[in-house]
């Protein structure tokens, strides 16, 4: 046989491999009908060249390492006291000064499968059990703790904390399958974001003994949700005087982060798969509409205002050409996911090798003002949300058994 007879038939049986995937080692082998879209990124042009090559989030101080697992939102009471933050078990804790306590929790399901683990990805299996809250927002009137839940929808606790009382499960009878984040106004209204209705958040590895239920729990998985590009996010809005969640914007291809502007008169939300912030105006002429309100280096988790009015987004990953290809033919996307390679090691591709920090800093205009990084992840690796407080970045992590804490003197 020819050289190029050989490579030929190579290529014959690899297609053929990725076509059947008869040993399902593939990252989308349990995902019978998982199909890839085309994602509409902005042209290489119109990506922000800014580049922090001093990689100052390396000097980042690392907190309260393994003491709290995937502390993916950070936020602080009326009171100015916290942080408080939201873990990989189903609680949500409170820093006193001196310890961790308590504080939360959004499953009243507290039984041994929940006990602490010794990573964040101990609790995957469990999560839809335990609760896993994300977003966290304190009503700065009432002290009430607002809570998105990946898969328990947006709840309340009070100020005493305890078990959280749910307010939404659903909206115009589609249920909320991975809420994410939310912010409120000065009238109580809740604004939250349900990233996907046909991906939740974690994948479940109980297929092999609860046959009966696996069609739903193979449904849980974020990562087959970013592979895939698909656009059923939402972003919500609950009234509390009537108690009713209404859809404000569809199709968005993984709805994240949300945060209100600081005068009100818009909240930006993350466009996760876009690589975009997109602005929801809530006042004035363009009262209901959206539009785009910045174009991102890579892809954002939260979105966080500071005292200032300007806006710290944590970005997960830069742009690559590999998820520039990726995104625009999904048909290769969906070739090279049937790959015998795991889904790890396929996402690890997707962000270009290793994971590495990156936040920036927009004005209410638009403008990006500051952009910091850890571009070889030695002290910073990933970032869900940066909050700004007293001259200091607090930054966490959904993967991470840590925070990082940034001195912006």
């Amino acid at each position: 046989m020819t050289l190029s007879g050989a490579l030929t038939l190579a290529v014959l049986l690899l297609a053929l491999y990725c076509a059947t995937d008869p040993f399902k080692h593939s990252a989308i082998s349990d995902f019978p009908d998982f199909e890839t879209y085309k994602i509409e990124l902005s042209p290489w042009s119109d990506l922000p060249k800014e580049r922090d090559r001093e990689n100052l989030l390396q000097r980042s101080e690392i907190k309260f390492l393994n003491q709290v697992q995937g502390p993916e939102s950070v936020a602080f009471d009326p009171l100015g006291r916290g942080p408080y933050t939201g873990v990989a078990d189903g609680r949500i804790l409170f820093w006193n000064g001196r310890s961790w306590t308590d504080f939360a929790y959004t499953s009243s399901n507290r039984s041994e499968l929940c006990d602490p683990k010794p990573s964040p990805l101990s609790y995957l299996k469990v999560e839809h059990i335990c609760g896993r809250p994300l977003g966290l927002r304190f009503d700065k009137k009432t002290g009430d703790l607002y809570i998105a839940d990946a898969y328990l929808g947006l709840l309340k606790v009070g100020p005493e904390g305890g078990l959280a009382t749910s307010l939404a499960t659903e909206a115009e009878g589609v249920p909320l399958r991975f809420t994410n984040d939310l912010d409120m106004d000065e009238e109580g209204n809740v604004y939250f974001t349900d990233s996907s209705t046909k991906y939740q958040r974690s994948v479940s590895f109980y297929s092999s003994i609860l046959p009966d239920i696996y069609a739903e729990l193979s449904s849980r998985n974020f990562l087959q949700l970013v592979f895939s590009g698909e656009d059923s996010g939402r972003v919500l809005k609950y009234n509390p005087k009537t108690k009713e969640t209404t859809v404000l914007v569809r199709n968005v291809q993984f709805a994240n982060g949300l945060s209100l502007s600081k005068d009100g008169s818009f909240f930006l939300f993350c466009e996760g798969s876009l690589g975009r912030l997109r602005r929801y105006w809530l006042k004035g002429e363009k009262a209901g509409t959206s539009e785009v309100f910045a174009i991102l280096p890579g892809f954002p988790d939260n979105v966080r205002t500071n005292e200032k009015g300007e806006f710290w987004v944590a970005i997960h990953c830069h742009r690559t050409m590999n998820n520039y290809v990726y995104a625009l033919y999904p048909k290769l996307r969906k070739f090279l996911l049937k790959f015998p390679v795991s889904a790890k090691l396929q996402y690890l591709i997707h962000i270009g090798g290793w994971q590495h920090g990156v936040i920036a800093k927009y004005s209410p205009e638009g403008k990006l003002l500051q952009i910091l990084e850890d571009s070889q992840g030695k002290v910073v690796r990933a970032i869900s949300e940066v909050e700004e407080r007293d001259g200091k970045l607090w930054m966490g992590s959904v993967l991470m058994p840590f925070m990082a804490v940034y001195n912006l003197a």
